[in-house]
């Protein structure tokens, strides 16, 4: 378990000071995958170097698995630091040395014997797909290789934890997808407790069982990625959750509301559903959703009719589902009547 506590990082100049982190505190669970979103500036790559400690905090502390960072001797730190891998956006492969040897080098670093770091490295390389590269050079790769040979050097000591700064950012949406389900699959198969940082929503949504949200050096929410995401109840959460809402307000006519499809099946004809039962056309002004396993996630913004009483069968027929839905007047959001989520 990962635990902070109350953690500051100020940085200092000869003119001013600047809070990086300020009294953020968090608790990371054993075998989940937890996310971190927030703006540019908003502090959470300061908040995951304080885990492993390549940043000192000002002030709180860091335990991990019963151990308080701040307290250790330097060759204690050394040794649990090897319990914490970490990948970033840039990847960090050293170009001289091949897919194999890159692999090898936090092993070497350890002492272990060249043959055992190389089959595990192997082994890793089989796990991440690039049997086939152990040879080739960072030069020859793809940045999705090259972000999966990452992947496997910071696996090649057994970690216990995964620091993921920024590791999609850098990558198309196809191969940002495919690293994605590698790290579920890292996840589950190895038991590896992950945190992820980044500012895309849609890679929270895609592989986190909880979140924090960050604004400011400080933590605005923290909770499951469903609840949040159906209902986001800082101002950077909504920000970061609906991107798309600049646009919809703009458009006039009748109310908006925001149906969340939070694991719905995925052969159930909601919307179809809404406008058959209720006789009222409804306008889609954007939607976003995926099928994961058969089951709906994402969101969708609906424009009800402008006529009162078409609006009022709408919602009344989602009330009667316990489907739940939010107003949108303003760019602010009013939760719905409904008792649960979609799905």
């Amino acid at each position: 378990m990962i635990e902070l506590k109350n953690i500051s990082k100020i940085y200092k100049t000869k003119k001013s000071e600047f809070a990086a982190l300020n009294n953020v505190s968090l608790t990371i669970n054993d075998g989940e995958i937890f996310g971190i979103i927030g703006l540019s500036g908003a502090g959470k790559s300061t908040l995951v170097r304080c885990i492993n400690f390549l940043e000192k905090p000002t002030g709180g502390h860091v335990i991990i698995d019963g151990s308080e960072l701040g307290k250790l001797k330097k060759k204690e730190l050394l040794k649990l630091r090897r319990n914490i891998g970490m990948i970033f956006q840039g990847f960090n492969l050293l170009e001289q040395r091949t897919v194999l040897k890159n692999i090898c080098f936090p092993l070497e670093i350890a002492g272990v014997p060249k043959a055992d770091a190389e089959k595990r490295a192997r082994e890793l390389l089989q796990l991440v797909g690039l049997s086939d590269k152990e040879k080739a050079y960072p030069s020859q790769l793809s940045g999705g290789q090259k972000q999966r040979v990452a992947i496997a050097r910071a696996l090649a000591p057994e970690p216990k934890y995964l620091l993921c700064d920024e590791a999609t950012s850098a990558l198309d949406p196809d191969t940002t997808r495919s690293i994605l389900e590698l790290m579920r699959d890292i996840n589950k198969k190895l038991d590896v407790t992950i945190v992820v940082i980044t500012h895309e929503m849609k890679v929270i949504d895609s592989i986190c069982d909880r979140v924090a949200v960050m604004d400011s050096s400080v933590v605005t929410e923290v909770g499951d990625v469903a609840e949040v995401f159906a209902e986001p109840k800082s101002d950077i959460a909504k920000k970061l959750i609906l991107p798309e809402l600049k646009t919809v307000e703009s458009i006039t006519g009748g109310e908006r509301i925001r149906l969340i499809y939070n694991g719905e099946s995925s052969f159930s004809p909601l919307l179809s559903n809404i406008v058959l039962a209720s006789g009222v056309p409804l306008n889609i002004l954007y939607a976003q959703t995926k099928d994961i396993e058969g089951r709906a996630y994402g969101e969708m913004i609906l424009q009800l009719p402008e006529d009162s009483r078409s609006a009022s069968r709408v919602r009344n027929y989602l009330k009667a589902n316990n489907i739940a839905y939010t107003v949108l007047e303003g760019g602010a959001e009013n939760v719905g009547d409904a008792s649960k989520a979609v799905g």
